[in-house]
């Protein structure tokens, strides 16, 4: 049987950023272009959800481009994690804790990350043998006095929280010791996508940035 998958292994996949821009890409033609102001704004790590029928095309666009270590979220059935490993994903997100695609990740050999609400659904992850979860949605939960919660009986589980988080919580959830890195999408909405602002794209992200180095 396989080890557990730990943060240091997600920590590598994520070249060791703190924030990771979460995407959801509705045109191909976009990819290269979000991935250049990502890029440049400072990111090392991009999560593109599996919500668009293009999104295999995208994240295999994204993950040619070099400067990104570019991962699958919204993953829901071990077939889609297979199909994002085979585009170039190098971990996988998923919404949920899905006892088959945490066993599909493991024999591919990437890094995944599945979503919890409760402590009961964080018990699962740990049977499973993970050691990092994606607590989400985080701010409908409660934010960080949930977050805080959660970590408190269970001191070797680090956290992705994701969900209905921007700049200004930024701050509090990296304070906390237990968390890897904080996932949101502010850095390139849909607007941002549907307007190619690629220039505030590259401004928010580089704003992301710094923040999650002070």
């Amino acid at each position: 049987m396989a080890g557990p998958v730990t943060g240091t292994d997600l920590a590598s996949a994520l070249a060791g950023a703190r924030v990771l821009p979460v995407l959801t890409v509705r045109r191909l033609s976009t990819a290269r272009p979000l991935a250049d102001a990502l890029a440049g704004g400072g990111a090392r790590c991009a999560e593109v959800t599996f919500r668009t029928p293009d999104a295999e095309q995208v994240l295999n666009e994204m993950a040619a481009h070099g400067g990104l270590a570019v991962g699958a979220g919204t993953v829901l059935t071990p077939e889609q994690a297979e199909r994002a490993v085979a585009a170039g994903a190098r971990f996988v997100v998923s919404p949920g804790f899905e006892e088959e695609v945490v066993a599909k990740c493991r024999e591919l050999g990437v890094p995944v990350v599945p979503g919890i609400a409760t402590a009961t659904e964080l018990m699962r992850a740990l049977k499973a043998g993970l050691a990092t979860v994606k607590l989400f949605p985080a701010e409908p939960l409660g934010g960080v006095p949930t977050l805080r919660a959660l970590a408190a009986p269970f001191p070797g589980v680090r956290f992705v929280p994701t969900g209905g988080i921007d700049a200004s919580h930024l701050a509090a959830y990296l304070a906390h010791p237990a968390v890897l890195a904080v996932g949101g999408s502010w850095m390139a909405t849909a607007d941002h996508l549907e307007r190619g602002d690629y220039d505030e794209i590259r401004r928010l992200t580089a704003d992301a940035v710094e923040r999650s180095m002070t």
